[in-house]
């Protein structure tokens, strides 16, 4: 039987994972409680999650808010546009648990990464908010920046490269089923986030020497 490799590099989804991301955190307070409940919604009536996936993917807002106000109307439109314009409103705090988290991997002697589906155009504001975020990780990866997106393969991979690590000495979390599916495709260990205690212990199953923290 073959022994199973030491991990030597964690890479890490943003939102839903290092950071707190609420779209209503963003928008409530601003306007009327009916319109942000709709537009909150899991189902999306709105498209705000789909457009928003779309900015992700690469496509920039300038493009995309003709389309949306032709889609959706110009009231939503606008709602729309207040919320790219104040997106660090929707990140009010990093995850409990991952700073302490990502502090204990690296002094572990393990690499930190960032591989996350964000738009060029608000990245930016994430580590603007949380400038030590930026300093705990040794790189990010960033899908609207290179037109890619997860789960597909070829973002993963450029993250490995890029990276200059190995897919079987790495694990990779995210808050998003598909995109773990994605991770193991191309032979990562990857598990689906819940919390930085279920990591912390998710880490130690596969070897990973980190103290336990309550």
């Amino acid at each position: 039987m073959q022994t199973p490799q030491p991990i030597h590099d964690v890479i890490f989804d943003f939102c839903g994972v290092l950071l707190d991301w609420q779209c209503r955190a963003c928008l409530q307070g601003h306007f009327d409680q009916a319109i942000v409940d709709r537009i909150c919604a899991d189902d999306d009536p709105c498209g705000f999650y789909h457009y928003e996936d779309r900015m992700d993917a690469g496509e920039d807002f300038a493009d995309l808010i003709v389309e949306y106000q032709a889609e959706y109307g110009e009231e939503l439109a606008s709602i729309f546009r207040y919320y790219i314009e104040h997106y660090g409103d929707a990140l009010p705090r990093m995850l409990p648990g991952m700073e302490a988290l990502l502090n204990d991997i690296r002094e572990a002697g393990l690499g930190v990464w960032g591989l996350t589906n964000w738009s060029h155009e608000t990245f930016h504001i994430a580590f603007d908010k949380f400038p030590h975020l930026e300093r705990l990780l040794n790189g990010t990866v960033v899908s609207g920046v290179e037109k890619m997106h997860k789960p597909n393969a070829d973002i993963y991979e450029l993250a490995l490269r890029r990276f200059g690590i190995n897919a079987q000495t790495s694990v990779f979390f995210d808050d998003t089923a598909k995109n773990i599916d994605g991770a193991h495709a191309v032979g990562l260990h990857a598990f689906r986030f819940t919390d930085a205690e279920q990591a912390r212990k998710d880490l130690q199953g596969l070897g990973v020497a980190l103290p336990t923290r309550n």
